[in-house]
């Protein structure tokens, strides 16, 4: 029922201006801040385990920032399900696109950490090509069918759960279709390396590098930011000498290339609210 409300009042608001969606998304980041006290406390960590130079003042600074876009991006999600294709075109602008249209008919992995932007960048780039994608079911199933609904809305997209592995992604990107790729979450330790991100040993996946060995395919990063008056998609040139025969190898590399996108631009669109240290390497302590 909560969440049947909730996609109601999401259609609601999607038609209104984007500042005042803003505006709401920020309050509503903001309340999600000061009651949800176990998200609060995974960003607080995340934040002083990432950056121990700030002062705690500028943690608070950065982890308020984080929720108010964090929010935003919630109720601005409703422009991408129900608002027309005209509008999505205006919100989002996309710089790289020519990367992509190099590679044809060379398999190709967009890697898309995850930034408050994230869907903002897939539903654009659906305008423009057909792709595959994986997803995390949600426990809401109100919330699950609406995501799957707005995430194929345009074209012919392709969204396997992560309960169907990796077979059925890998053979559509063998069939020519660019992958949208979000390894950049704790999964537990299986298939994965424990490698630094920001200097902090993290639970790593490693199958970037076995996808692209496997397909044949090249690897090119892709970050969605908020900037004033929308969000700009960006895909970076193809990774050269990826991947390098080093799975731990490869997906240290992925970690460094992530915290660079981090770090240029403003930190706190990265989702620092997502418990990215919560596998520890055997012996250590946990720290959420």
């Amino acid at each position: 029922m909560i969440g049947r409300l909730a996609i109601a009042l999401m259609w609601l608001l999607h038609g209104l201006p984007l500042a005042w969606q803003g505006a709401l998304g920020s309050l509503l980041g903001g309340i999600v801040r000061r009651v949800n006290r176990e998200r609060r406390h995974v960003t607080d960590t995340n934040l002083r385990l990432c950056f121990p130079a700030l002062g705690d003042a500028q943690r608070q600074a950065l982890a308020r920032r984080h929720f108010a876009l964090f929010g935003r991006s919630a109720v601005e999600r409703g422009i991408l399900w129900w608002a027309p294709a005209a509008r999505i075109r205006r919100l989002v602008r996309v710089e790289g696109l020519e990367h992509l249209d190099a590679l044809r008919g060379t398999p190709a992995i967009l890697l898309a950490p995850h930034f408050v932007g994230l869907d903002m960048g897939w539903t654009r780039l659906c305008l423009e090509r057909d792709m595959v994608t994986m997803y995390a079911r949600l426990k809401s199933p109100a919330f699950d069918r609406a995501f799957l609904a707005g995430r194929r809305r345009f074209g012919d997209q392709r969204l396997f759960s992560r309960q169907e592995g990796l077979r059925p992604l890998l053979a559509e990107l063998r069939a020519g279709r660019p992958c949208y790729y979000l390894p950049d979450m704790d999964y537990g330790a299986r298939d994965a390396a424990f490698v630094p991100f920001f200097g902090v040993p993290a639970a790593t996946v490693t199958a970037l590098s076995r996808l692209a060995r496997i397909a044949g395919a090249r690897v090119l990063p892709v970050v969605t930011r908020r900037e004033a008056g929308g969000y700009v998609t960006v895909i970076g040139a193809p990774w050269e000498n990826f991947p390098s025969g080093d799975d731990a190898a490869d997906a240290a590399r992925m970690n460094a290339e992530i915290e660079r996108a981090i770090v240029a631009g403003d930190a706190a669109q990265y989702l620092w609210s997502h418990k990215r240290f919560k596998t520890r390497p055997p012996g250590e302590k946990a720290v959420y």
